[in-house]
């Protein structure tokens, strides 16, 4: 019996896990791309003849930050049902 419960505690600790994983992905994506955000704005103030230049680029940063939480959140929602 307490097998079954060391077993199902297990279980209970890498859904846990899983989803606090997936909690800090988003999080730490939201931070990313706000920062991305707000740094592309100042450089846009200091230099408006380079705004497409760095749009192009904010806009490439920020599609890397969010294939990175998107691979995450998949390893997360799969620790969740494997």
């Amino acid at each position: 019996m307490t097998s079954l419960a060391i077993l199902l505690a297990a279980d209970a600790l890498a859904k846990l896990g899983a989803t606090v994983g997936g909690g800090l992905a988003v999080i730490g994506a939201g931070i990313g791309i706000g920062k991305i955000g707000g740094q592309a704005m100042d450089a846009m103030a200091r230099q408006p003849e380079m705004q497409s230049k760095l749009q192009s680029s904010m806009i490439v940063a920020a599609a890397l930050v969010e294939g990175a939480t998107f691979f995450t959140l998949i390893i997360s929602i799969l620790a969740l049902f494997v």
